[in-house]
């Protein structure tokens, strides 16, 4: 009587099982959607980071966009002009134009530079920090706590003295940086060439305000203003249009620079290799690890 029962047990299993298969291959073949062959070529086409830099999700998100979508052949930061090439010779496009997306750290004060610091005794984190009232005096300003060095898969930034500075040579320009900084003072820039003058600062407050907590911020004093057309003052900060930056407009934003009493036009991206070699004639600057300890007591403030 026992195997009789195990008998039919084992064939109900396996008739439930076939009938089970049945229905989901019917039901695959029914409700298959059709997949354009372009998609499989534009991710092969692809470098595979899934970084994000693109504005999608991955690469194959982005794959679908170009396909589906009409999505731009030459947003991926990783691929370059030769992905770009190769994704509109599928496409049967031109590439067009692809400038390299690069970020820009607007902040240039380094811990001797900030005024009024208080003693934070908490979580090694920006993103912690930045909760926190009265942190540093500047309520704009790096916290120098390195979420951004922790997010980057490229090794491309660092923590010196208290400041995030990027590594050109090893950016791709994935947008990591920026989408994890809680004050969002890292923005993903087209570079026309490569070094392009920025604004090292953030802070929005009156030029009084800012010198009361920082040595280096900008004021909003309109003297950069007043020699480069590319430079206007918003919200008492001064603010480069990269839209008409060219190197045309050198002479005048050297002008402007010269004229700055707080020196926050710089210079950023790749070094000449005239500046490189001027570079290994200085001591190294020795890169602040991040502090991952979370005992209060034992966690040493460092924005």
């Amino acid at each position: 009587m026992i195997e009789v029962t195990i008998g039919l047990a084992g064939a109900t299993m396996l008739a439930m099982a076939l009938i089970v298969s049945y229905i989901l291959g019917w039901a695959n073949k029914k409700f298959a959607v059709e997949i354009d062959p372009r998609v499989e070529a534009v991710i092969e086409a692809l470098p595979g980071a899934n970084c994000g830099g693109c504005g999608f999700l991955g690469c194959s998100d982005y794959a679908v966009a170009v396909v589906a979508d009409g999505a731009d052949v030459n947003k991926c930061p990783v691929g370059g002009d030769a992905c770009a090439a190769a994704v509109a010779e599928i496409m049967g496009v031109e590439a067009g134009a692809s400038l390299p997306f690069r970020p820009i750290v607007h902040c240039g004060a380094r811990l001797q530079d900030r005024l009024g610091r208080t003693e934070y005794r908490g979580e090694s984190r920006c993103a912690s920090a930045n909760l926190v009232s009265d942190v540093q005096g500047c309520t704009y300003g790096c916290l120098g706590f390195g979420d951004c060095a922790r997010i980057c898969n490229y090794d491309a930034i660092h923590v010196i003295d208290g400041l995030a500075v990027v590594d050109y040579d090893k950016c791709i320009g994935c947008g990591a940086c920026a989408r994890v900084c809680p004050r969002n003072i890292i923005t993903i820039t087209a570079f026309r060439s490569e070094r392009i003058m920025a604004v090292g600062c953030a802070n929005k407050d009156k030029g009084k305000d800012v010198m009361a907590v920082c040595k280096v911020g900008c004021i909003g004093c309109k003297a950069c203003s007043r020699k480069s057309n590319l430079i206007t003052i918003q919200d008492n900060l001064s603010v480069i249009d990269y839209d008409q930056y060219s190197d045309e407009c050198l002479p005048d934003l050297m002008k402007a620079c010269d004229k700055c009493p707080r020196h926050r036009l710089v210079f950023v991206g790749k070094p000449s290799p005239k500046e490189q070699a001027a570079a290994s004639e200085q001591p190294a600057v020795e890169v602040v690890a991040p502090d991952f300890k979370t005992t209060v007591d034992d966690t040493e403030w460092r924005g």
